[in-house]
């Protein structure tokens, strides 16, 4: 499952569209019933993400960008049991941070009942973006 989130110094308008966006690639794969808890749960998460995102001044002064992936898997109440970066950003600034970000995030918000054991592991995309 790819939980399709993108974090930099954006504005209000981008956050709402990326949040949407994400959305859809959870509800897609549940039930109508239960898409509204999923994409609940989903918006709890992006907001989560975008509070501990980290981008570190001596990469804001350089003007570095980059992206990277990161393979999360959570227990039933959002813990995080562990993760992978799966695609490193290149840039070792930026790189080195994933590891903190990934320490204030813990714990995201618990899943719903809804969701299946089998989707508590997902990919979050992570990109660094100067405006």
């Amino acid at each position: 499952m790819v939980f399709g989130v993108i974090i930099s110094s954006i504005s209000r308008q981008c956050r709402l569209a990326m949040a949407a966006a994400v959305s859809l690639v959870f509800v897609a794969q549940a039930t109508p019933v239960l898409a509204d808890d999923i994409q609940d749960w989903q918006r709890e998460i992006v907001k989560q993400i975008i509070k501990t995102h980290i981008y570190p001044r001596s990469a804001i002064a350089r003007e570095i960008e980059g992206s990277a992936k990161v393979q999360v898997t959570i227990d039933r109440t959002g813990k995080i049991l562990g993760y992978e970066i799966t695609e490193p950003s290149g840039q070792d600034q930026l790189d080195k941070v994933i590891p903190k970000m990934m320490e204030k995030l813990d714990p995201l918000p618990a899943p719903p009942d809804s969701l299946p054991d089998g989707n508590l592991s997902f990919v979050i995309p992570i990109a660094w973006r100067l405006q």
